[in-house]
């Protein structure tokens, strides 16, 4: 009976669905409710489905051309890397993988991408990638390459508040002063004729960085043949760790050191340790107190602090990367503006007028001025913009494997930074290839690296210690050089050739050559 009950009761449900869909009176309305119900729950289901699969699935790697077995992208790289990464952007998006033998290259290229590395996940991203022939010339012991922790942090708090503090800087101004008033005096005496201005930029920044490093331990002529010694060693080291390495991309060949690099830094490597050796040896036979940086690191150094320890290695390391990071990127910062100045003649006289009313034809610039002629920051700032000193800044490495706008970035990979395409992204900046310093007038672009359109010295924890103290040389410079000439191109050219060669520090590709012709109204305020 219980069956018999069930099926009747089964047919009679279906005849009662089958004669609803039979009904000559079905409103269509009735129809389209139904349909539209049916899509709804199935679009519903389908991307309930996706979201849950999206939510467990794993980040993809980031877009990238292909490359070769085992070398992968390693033969197709370009010599000038800030402009072949640029390219690569335009292709593949803001984030590019490159594969670069057994590592992994990453190369970022928009602000956003750039916050995320420098901001949103700045310790994750905190680390450097050694070159093999870097751990040569400092042992992982100096700023910019220790890794991110107690002794990195030791090693910035020394520099940033002995060194590069304002108090410090202030302390020297006298001979920030000194120095440049050597060059005004020198361009005097070789005004009319072709000079080689960058030599010249070059010499008077490391008068001033060594002065502050080691005093006046040596002077005269021991100091210059010390000061031609340090710039031939430190030119040739910097151009070997600017060279591609094979045994940075496949370290199980390093001991080999297939093609020299490791042989050939190590003699220029004996020749700068030796002249360090001596300046600290002199040191200590110096019974007064000099109160230069040296003799603060070694008092350092002699009060032990047993948690983060400052050796003879730390010592040498922060030397170097105090004359390595204070001349090389200061000169050539100077170098390329002068050149971008020169090759805008309306840019000069309208930084003239500037000075002419701030300083007057009849004084010499000071320091106190350069915070009085925001036209002459502008031009500093346009030419960071278009010519930054680190192009490429120092490329990072990640201590985890993490997220990077939603693709997966292992752990230990480099991570190239690409401000030089940044600088000169037109969907940022108007007519980004022409220099215009006015756009830097009454804006909100400084050099505090808060800004990832903008940000020549870096940003986060890893930001260049030396802001403070290559803003106050270079515009001083800037400032002094515009103020006390005219300058012009050598007759036989038309323009400044302003090609770029690219390395660890970006540089005019041809030495700068102009033509000094004075402009002040005494001759005597060119005497030094």
């Amino acid at each position: 009976m219980t069956l018999i009950s069930s099926s009747l009761h089964f047919n009679n449900s279906y005849s009662k669905i089958w004669s609803w869909f039979s009904k000559e009176t079905l409103r269509t309305d009735d129809f389209a409710s139904l349909f539209f119900a049916v899509v709804g729950v199935f679009v519903i289901f389908r991307y309930s489905m996706m979201f849950i699969k999206s939510k467990n699935a794993k980040p993809q790697s980031p877009p990238g051309p292909r490359g070769l077995p085992i070398v992968g992208n390693l033969p197709f790289l370009e010599q000038d890397l800030h402009t072949y990464f640029t390219k690569l952007a335009c292709t593949y998006g803001a984030v590019v993988k490159l594969q670069l033998g057994s590592k992994i290259g990453i190369v970022v290229s928009s602000p956003s991408t750039a916050r995320e590395v420098l901001k949103d996940q700045d310790i994750t991203f905190a680390n450097r990638v050694v070159p093999v022939v870097g751990l040569l010339a400092n042992g992982g012991h100096n700023i910019v390459s220790s890794p991110y922790g107690p002794q990195w942090r030791m090693l910035r708090k020394v520099c940033v508040l002995k060194m590069l503090s304002n108090a410090t800087l202030d302390k020297m101004y006298s001979l920030r002063r000194r120095e440049t008033r050597k060059t005004v005096d020198y361009l005097y005496a070789n005004a009319g004729a072709p000079v080689n201005l960058g030599e010249q930029v070059f010499l008077t920044i490391f008068n001033v960085v060594t002065n502050m490093i080691w005093g006046s331990t040596v002077e005269g002529e021991a100091g210059a043949n010390i000061g031609a010694e340090f710039k031939q060693v430190m030119s040739v080291i910097t151009e070997i760790l600017g060279l591609p390495n094979i045994s940075d991309f496949f370290p199980v060949l390093a001991p080999l050191d297939l093609q020299g690099r490791w042989k050939r830094m190590s003699k220029p490597m004996e020749k700068l340790n030796g002249i360090i050796d001596n300046m600290i040896d002199q040191r200590l036979n110096v019974v007064k107190e000099s109160g230069d940086f040296l003799q603060f690191l070694l008092q350092l150094k002699n009060d032990n602090d047993p948690k983060t320890p400052l050796t003879m290695d730390n010592i040498k390391a922060l030397i170097i990367d105090m004359i390595v990071g204070g001349t090389d990127t200061s000169s050539s910062s100077i170098e390329f503006t002068l050149a971008e100045v020169i090759n805008n003649p309306q840019v000069m006289r309208k930084a003239q007028k500037e000075l002419d009313e701030v300083v007057g034809k009849d004084n010499i610039v000071e320091e106190s001025h350069i915070y009085k002629l925001p036209y002459v920051l502008a031009i500093m700032k346009e030419s960071l913009r278009l010519h930054p000193v680190l192009p490429l800044l120092v490329p990072h490495s990640p201590a985890e494997a993490c997220t990077l706008s939603g693709y997966a970035i292992p752990k230990g990979c480099r991570v190239f930074i690409n401000a030089w395409g940044i600088h000169r992204d037109p969907c940022i900046w108007e007519n980004p290839l022409v220099f215009n310093p006015d756009r830097f007038l009454n804006s909100q672009w400084d050099f505090n690296g808060n800004d990832f359109s903008y940000f020549p010295f870096g940003s986060g924890r890893r930001m260049c210690a030396g802001t403070a103290m290559a803003e106050r040389m270079v515009l001083y410079s800037i400032a002094t050089l515009l103020h006390s000439f005219d300058w012009k191109v050598p007759e036989e050219d038309d323009k400044l050739d302003l090609s770029e060669r690219f390395g660890i520090v970006l540089k005019l590709k041809n030495p700068l050559i102009a033509v000094p012709v004075p402009r002040l109204s005494n001759p005597a305020l060119y005497q030094f």
